[in-house]
């Protein structure tokens, strides 16, 4: 079976043997430390400028990655008060390459042929002076991360992005480069969409696997302590997020319904997605500020 080393996901650091840099490499300030909270490895990228120091896979541009997964999880802490940027380059059907960047720094939605560059907005954990409802203003959905900016597993859809901004079919992606300023825990890759939120017997229960989804493996997981809720701790982002019906031109938390205490994911997760209207007027105020314009507009080629 075509690619089966690689299913029901691929630990990307584990498999390449990062901590070796024989198929990795790194520039500038790149190190690695034991995370107390996380309880294990975790890689910090720091830098005056972004593109200073970074951390890619694989070593060179000539050789790829080959990985296969429609999604990319990327287990990461934007540093508080600085600017980070990371490139993905992914390769098509038809054999061309195209990369996926999103940055702190990226004020607006940019789309080439061959280069798809996303704004990505921290958030900030709710009820502090950073979270965004609390500040009211455009000031707090673009720049530099929050003070206390979470842990956060974002989930890229490289199918549908390559489907929605250029109408081109995803075959593997090819490298990654995480540049300054960031704390990178691990890189995933999978065909399914795994919930952090949903409990192994709960998926049993709802019979989840039909859809895709699957609850968060134990080697991706943060942890949680006893007595408290993942999304109390962390923050989760998937994009695009399926069933929005316009391509968004940033990349955040409010693109994602809010997360429902533990016991009502399942429900959430089979009935449609219902936005607040808080999370509604931000999504407003990401549009405005980004000016969105036909995909078209920018080209498809």
């Amino acid at each position: 079976v075509p690619a089966a080393w690689q299913r029901p996901f691929l630990n990307i650091f584990k498999h390449f043997r990062v901590e070796e840099w024989k198929r990795s490499a790194r520039e500038g300030d790149v190190a690695a430390f034991t995370d107390t909270r996380l309880k294990g490895t975790v890689y910090r990228i720091r830098g005056s400028l972004p593109s200073s120091s970074y951390l890619q896979l694989p070593r060179t541009g000539t050789q790829s990655l080959g990985l296969v997964g429609r999604y990319l999880y990327l287990l990461f802490r934007p540093m508080p008060r600085k600017h980070f940027v990371v490139h993905l380059d992914v390769a098509t059907e038809e054999n061309q390459v195209v990369r996926i960047s999103f940055s702190t720094l990226f004020k607006e939605f940019k789309s080439t042929a061959t280069w798809l560059q996303f704004p990505f907005i921290c958030g900030a954990a709710e009820g502090s002076a950073d979270d965004c409802p609390a500040r009211h203003g455009e000031e707090c959905l673009t720049g530099a991360a929050p003070a206390d900016v979470r842990w956060t597993c974002l989930v890229l859809d490289l199918h549908s992005i390559l489907s929605l901004y250029l109408s081109r079919r995803y075959s593997h992606l090819k490298s990654v480069k995480l540049c300054s300023n960031l704390l990178v825990k691990n890189l995933f890759t999978s065909d399914l969409v795994f919930d952090p939120g949903v409990t192994f017997s709960e998926a049993r229960h709802a019979d989840l696997a039909c859809r895709g989804i699957a609850p968060m493996p134990r080697e991706m997981a943060f942890p949680v302590p006893k007595g408290r809720k993942w999304h109390d701790l962390y923050d989760y982002i998937r994009f695009p997020f399926e069933g929005s019906k316009l391509p968004y031109d940033s990349i955040q938390k409010s693109c994602l319904s809010p997360m429902a205490a533990l016991e009502d994911r399942v429900c959430q997760l089979l009935r449609p997605v219902t936005l607040t209207k808080a999370v509604q007027d931000r999504l407003s105020l990401v549009h405005q500020i980004t000016s969105p314009k036909a995909v078209s507009a920018h080209g498809r080629g």
